[in-house]
């Protein structure tokens, strides 16, 4: 059986430890200090795990390719704006990690969704990254865009942080799926606050494979569904955005789900 060990470390120091497993919980009632983080050895690499690193969070199925992943507690603004009220913050805590069961891992869904991704992060999967984000402000960065949150009335703090472009015609998102999977379908979810938002009429998905698919977009609130011929990549990016001609203001991603399964 695999094996697993989960503690919260400040710096080189333990501050909890959970009995190795394959499954873990910690309980810690204290206030997080500055340089706290939470850190997964796996017995052996790469692995799926389950983990819920704070009871606001929703449960993540991320795939690890090295035997540590550390996640390291957030702060100030980049934990009071993207993350739901009383997350990370006061005295009582639980957190749990433990390996994903077959059908879990088997299972089509979306691939792309990722409520623990970090801007920062390696060796975590999935994982978004873009080469503009608004201002370098948490609400706009792209890992915004696959943390499975999808309201888009509004702009700014949680519930309504997405992935801002920084007003630059040439922002792209990719989102890494640090394996090959094999996906038939896109849906994206504009931010729609409007009128302070417009919203982009073309785009392109390009693919590890070297695949394009052309993405026509609308101006709705609602989710847009592509469809294509099933194909197996390790990446998706999100490239040639169009916005609304006439429009000067500003077009942003709520959520991008993937949907699939892992490739056999």
């Amino acid at each position: 059986m695999q094996t697993l060990k989960f503690g919260l470390y400040n710096g080189d120091h333990l501050e909890k430890a959970a009995p190795a497993g394959h499954s873990a919980y910690l309980v810690f009632q204290h206030g997080y200090k500055r340089g706290d983080y939470y850190q997964v050895e796996v017995d052996k690499a790469p692995a799926y795990l389950v983990v819920q690193l704070d009871a606001a969070l929703s449960p993540a199925l991320i795939y690890v390719t090295a035997p540590t992943f550390r996640y390291a507690i957030p702060f100030d603004d980049q934990r009071e704006w993207p993350y739901p009220d009383g997350a990370f913050a006061g005295h009582k805590h639980y957190a749990s990690v433990r390996f994903a069961a077959p059908d879990e891992i088997a299972a089509r869904r979306n691939l792309a969704v990722n409520s623990h991704d970090l801007r920062e992060a390696k060796d975590v999967f999935p994982h978004a990254s873009a080469n503009a984000e608004t201002r370098g402000e948490y609400v706009f960065f792209a890992r915004n865009a696959i943390d499975g949150y999808v309201a888009n009335e509004s702009h700014g703090n949680f519930p309504f942080q997405s992935w801002g472009i920084d007003q630059r015609e040439d922002a792209e998102l990719t989102v890494d799926f640090g394996r090959p999977v094999t996906i038939d379908t896109l849906i994206l979810t504009l931010r729609a606050d409007y009128p302070h938002d417009t919203y982009w009429t073309d785009g392109t998905a390009l693919f590890s494979d070297g695949s394009q698919l052309p993405l026509t977009m609308a101006k709705t609130a609602g989710p847009q569904p592509y469809t294509f011929a099933a194909k197996t990549v390790t990446w998706v990016r999100l490239t040639a955005l169009k916005r609304a001609q006439g429009t000067e203001f500003f077009p942003a991603l709520t959520e991008l789900a993937v949907i699939g399964k892992n490739a056999e």
